[in-house]
């Protein structure tokens, strides 16, 4: 069994977030070499009995989908983390339990973020939606895009929305869920879920008592039951990192604790990169829109945070989208993966050039991350400009804003 990559999720509330917002963030920990996309698809009606292709298996298509927009690794349908218009953000986890994970090709953790995006016009429906579909399709399959062994996981999520976060483990079917109405949480690749239990599978305590793994008599803890015998459960990293923050936690604290290497949070090591980074901000006030901030291309202390806000008409960014390769895709052939192609979107392109000059630490390295900074910090003054405006933001101004920034973004790249 191979671990699970060290990737961390954070939610802050009010009151330890500022001005009635919830801020949401992610790290994507992932194979070094995998390129992440950032796309957005438009709410859909769909016919009556028709099926949707996820990454492995074809599910039941619902009669309508909600417009979402989401980051993932570009072999695969699901995605890693992402948003809806409905202002319901989910990112997941792969874990390791006692149980191992189904290699069986099921519905990977992944896809159950985009299923509960299209689904969930709250945190809790979206969470409904992916146990549900748990129950009946199951979860399985490689996690990775490799040929030669299966990496297959157990998944847990953070979802958010603007008055709640819920925090939901699963192993196999069976799960466990916490509502979060305040305060910080951080879940990262190991089982955090103790004693206290909102919701929780009908058989939960049955099957662990099946296994041999709870007697019926002590205290049920869903952690201590379900974790590998060898695993800490404490995801201190993460968590330290958010309760020390002594001021009101913003899209900037959010962005600043993704960024941070020595704590771990921001990983890069010879096995797994952050290969992807989101900051969401949810003002509890429904009057003003919720914006969410990707990266689309690794180490966020290398990159730039890019705003997206949803409104009727959103101009697509081929520009952080990897090339299609349609049923030739060898992810989408059996056997999976007998070749890897080159999945590397222009924006990913030229941000490699990008990297190389900052690692370099050069004096055009520093001018160039220096550079970056400040475009970024533009954005972020334009956003809370627009989240302190008692008026809507214009629509055709705000539909264009990803395509903008990573434009702008890639003229500094050449």
């Amino acid at each position: 069994m191979s671990g699970a990559p060290p990737s961390y999720c954070f939610v802050a509330l009010p009151p330890r977030a500022k001005d009635g917002l919830v801020v949401f963030g992610k790290n994507s920990a992932r194979p070094r070499d995998e390129v992440q996309e950032v796309v957005y698809f438009p709410a859909v009606d769909h016919e009556a009995e028709s099926k949707v292709e996820c990454t492995y298996i074809s599910i039941n298509q619902v009669p309508r989908t909600h417009a979402i927009v989401i980051s993932r690794p570009a072999w695969l349908w699901g995605a890693e983390m992402g948003a809806n218009e409905h202002g319901v953000c989910i990112a997941n986890e792969a874990i390791n339990a006692r149980e191992p994970a189904a290699e069986t090709e099921a519905l990977l953790g992944m896809d159950l973020v985009r299923l509960g995006l299209e689904r969930g016009t709250t945190a809790k429906e979206a969470l409904d939606v992916i146990v549900s579909l748990l129950e009946e399709h199951g979860q399985g399959g490689n996690y990775y895009e490799d040929g030669l062994s299966c990496h297959s996981f157990q998944s847990a999520y953070l979802l958010v929305d603007r008055h709640e976060a819920w925090v939901l483990e699963t192993v196999g079917k069976y799960w466990a869920a916490e509502r979060i109405t305040e305060g910080v949480r951080c879940i990262c690749n190991q089982l955090s879920l103790t004693t206290k239990m909102d919701e929780e599978h009908p058989e939960l305590r049955t099957y662990a008592q099946s296994q041999g793994w709870w007697t019926g008599e002590d205290e049920f803890n869903f952690a201590q039951v379900f974790s590998p015998a060898d695993d800490h459960v404490d995801c201190c990293a993460g968590k330290a990192c958010l309760e020390k923050q002594e001021e009101s936690i913003t899209v900037q604290t959010m962005i600043n604790i993704l960024r941070d290497k020595a704590s771990g949070v921001c990983i890069d090591s010879e096995s797994f990169l952050t290969t992807a980074s989101i900051v969401s901000v949810l003002p509890q006030n429904r009057s003003s829109p919720c914006i969410h901030y990707f990266t689309g291309t690794p180490d966020p202390s290398r990159s730039i945070f890019k705003p997206f806000i949803f409104v009727d008409d959103v101009k697509l960014v081929p520009k952080a989208q990897s090339p299609c390769f349609g049923d030739d895709d060898p992810a989408k052939k059996e056997p999976r993966f007998q070749e890897k192609p080159d999945r590397r979107h222009e924006l990913y392109k030229a941000h490699e050039w990008a990297r190389a000059v900052i690692e370099s630490d050069q004096e055009q390295g520093r001018t160039l991350r220096k550079t970056m900074l400040e475009l970024e910090k533009q954005g972020l003054e334009a956003m809370e400009e627009i989240l302190s405006s008692p008026e809507p933001p214009d629509p055709a101004e705000v539909g264009d804003l990803f395509y903008d920034c990573v434009d702008t973004e890639m003229k500094f790249f050449k």
